[in-house]
């Protein structure tokens, strides 16, 4: 199943049966698996046009409780997929209903731009400023950022970190490095402003999530987990990358808009020492 990559052998060993169907080079081949095991060499079916892969496969009754899957637990991860792959459009089928079969479809031209705005839409408050944000390739961590975020009032941060389109509840480097970023950048219009003096230290980087919404996504060539969930990124290079690159970014926004960036830093100063006082 290495043809396939890890996920799919996952799922495979959960299955009692899987058919793997792929049509490339002119050719349609099919791949037919009982419990992990081949049940025939792969073969070529008949002649194709097109490319592309079809997996079918019916989960394992003597492994899960139940076999029946979820249309709303599906349903929001395609979407969490399509907000962390811009432009990607995914759409879900439930045939199973008496019927009209249920279909959803997910596409965001944003990326995590439209992440964090969906984010933020949640909590019900009304109309906030448009997220902003940016994507970068950096060769230093053999891979690529996405970073999205919005400032309101209230106290409340919303985080959410992914590695590979994978959630990372544990966070990692890549959101060290994303506070790191945002740290930096504050503390720097703050004692522009004179919100912090000379005699104040830089701001926590684990202080600055008042009023945040975020969404902190890399894809990496090698990604190194620390826990065998995979709910915690370790690579030490993202963090020096991420931060540098949101400090940056940051910096100049600021920098265009300096009402937004008086208001913004002033409100994070504030709620920083209200915390710590």
């Amino acid at each position: 199943m290495g043809h396939f990559g890890w996920g799919l052998f996952v799922a495979n060993v959960l299955s009692s049966r899987l058919t793997a169907e792929v049509r490339s080079e002119g050719a349609r081949r099919v791949h037919e698996y009982a419990r992990g095991v081949a049940v025939v060499p792969p073969a070529v079916m008949e002649r194709a046009t097109g490319s592309g892969t079809t997996i079918a496969f019916w989960p394992d009754a003597e492994i899960f409780e139940t076999t029946r899957c979820s249309f709303a637990v599906l349903a929001e991860r395609f979407r969490q997929v399509a907000f962390l792959n811009r432009g990607l459009r995914i759409s879900l089928t439930d045939e199973r209903p008496a019927g009209e079969a249920r279909v959803v479809a997910f596409r965001f031209p944003d990326g995590v731009r439209d992440f964090v705005a969906a984010l933020d839409a949640e909590t019900g408050v009304g109309l906030h400023p448009e997220p902003i944000g940016f994507e970068r390739d950096d060769p230093r961590m053999a891979g690529t950022m996405e970073v999205a975020l919005l400032w309101k009032g209230g106290q409340e941060e919303r985080m959410r970190s992914f590695a590979n389109s994978r959630a990372t509840p544990e966070g990692g480097t890549h959101v060290d490095g994303f506070r790191d970023g945002v740290a930096a950048a504050v503390t720097a219009v703050a004692r522009e402003l004179g919100l912090l003096t000379a005699a104040d230290p830089d701001l926590r980087a684990d202080g600055i999530g008042v009023g945040l919404t975020a969404v902190v996504s890399v894809k990496l060539d090698r990604p190194e987990y620390l826990g065998a969930t995979h709910g915690l990124l370790g690579d030490t290079d993202v963090r020096v990358c991420v931060g540098e690159a949101v400090r940056e970014y940051l910096g100049n926004w600021f920098e265009e808009r300096p009402e937004r960036a008086a208001e913004v830093v002033d409100r994070i100063v504030r709620g920083v020492r209200a915390v710590s006082g």
